[in-house]
């Protein structure tokens, strides 16, 4: 009986190294970063783009373009540290352009990061992309959706970008992209501009609930609004995430940032007349908060990315604020006016 149970014992250790064998792990990163204004400095007749030109009034250089791109790409590659994030969303890029000479001619060329980005019709020409990591990411299809103006008057909006694509594991993640309509000199008509972009964001996320087993969605962008908006809390309907992952609903979405925007009021992506504010936002489906899954976070691994080289001195209100690339009509050589969002996942495959 005994010898028995000893050879019983090694096949089960034995198995066990197999399955081992079978499975790996790794972590990966997904940002979400408004890079304010990153133009080229050539004219696009169809766009009114002439504020960044080199005659226009900030004076926007092939130097000064040059140097925005070599600061987005530090940015993106010290998110990840030495594993450079597996997706990143960007708000406020131009066009193709922008994008190519990011990727193949900054810092950024060492890891083979391709682009998929939206043609909206923005006046001005800014739009919304996610860099991808080939040997992470492989994108299936993709969409621009384009948020439907409440009236005829209204400006263009920037279109939400949607990414269906498969991960390590061979199963699908979908990512939303978008940056929702200003809240500047806001009135009734702005917030109903809004509210539509987040309609359409909540209607293609329940559309992947109804036509997924396990849908796995991840939301982020600029979306100008707090998370405990009325427009986060009631329109795209995402929740705190439970303290216990035995309460979690896989088909409801989450914010990562709820509880760490409620809870501080000295931190945020944005700030305005000194006060910080959290624009920035990361929204998952409860699939990726589940126990047992082979691709899961939590909002621990969710945060604002503030290092000091992204900072300067507040010195009008206090404290710091992010060091941008104009300051007004100044050229400061700056970053953005946005701290960039992040949060790493753990996948079993």
């Amino acid at each position: 009986m005994k010898c028995l149970l000893s050879v019983c014992l090694i096949l089960l250790c034995m198995e066990a190294v197999r399955a081992q064998e079978r499975l790996d792990t790794t972590s990966f990163c997904i940002m979400a970063y408004n890079v304010e204004n990153l133009f080229d400095c050539r004219h696009d007749t169809l766009k009114d783009d002439y504020e960044f030109l080199p005659g226009g009034i900030r004076h926007w250089t092939y130097s000064r373009y040059k140097q925005k791109l070599d600061n987005v790409a530090r940015v993106i590659t010290a998110v990840g540290g030495w594993n450079p994030p597996a997706l990143v969303a960007l708000c406020e890029v131009e066009n193709d352009r922008v994008l190519r000479d990011l990727t193949r001619y900054s810092a950024l060329r060492e890891h083979g990061y391709r682009y998929i980005l939206t043609h909206s019709e923005d006046r001005r020409g800014i739009d919304v992309a996610v860099l991808y990591r080939r040997d992470l990411f492989k994108p299936l299809q993709w969409q621009s959706l384009r948020v439907e103006r409440p009236h005829a008057s209204d400006s263009p909006t920037r279109d939400i970008l949607h990414v269906s694509g498969l991960l390590w594991d061979l199963d699908t993640l979908d990512v939303l992209i978008a940056h929702f309509p200003s809240r500047a000199g806001r009135t009734a008509r702005k917030d109903l501009y809004r509210q539509e972009a987040a309609r359409l964001v909540r209607a293609t996320a329940d559309s992947l609930f109804r036509v997924r087993k396990r849908a796995r969605i991840v939301i982020t962008g600029d979306f100008n609004e707090p998370p405990q908006g009325s427009l986060i809390r009631e329109t795209l309907r995402a929740q705190m995430p439970p303290r216990s992952r035995g309460q979690v609903d896989e088909r409801a979405l989450y914010h990562l940032l709820m509880r760490k925007a409620i809870s501080s009021s000295q931190t945020g992506t944005y700030k305005y007349q000194g006060h910080w504010q959290w624009l920035d936002h990361i929204l998952v489906s409860g699939s990726l908060l589940c126990p047992g899954v082979s691709l899961a976070t939590s909002e621990e691994r969710a945060g604002v990315f503030s290092p000091a080289f992204l900072l300067e001195e507040d010195l009008k209100f206090g404290g710091v604020k992010p060091f941008r690339t104009y300051y007004g009509m100044r050229y400061q050589g700056g970053y953005s006016d946005h701290l960039p969002v992040f949060v790493w996942f753990t996948l079993i495959y």
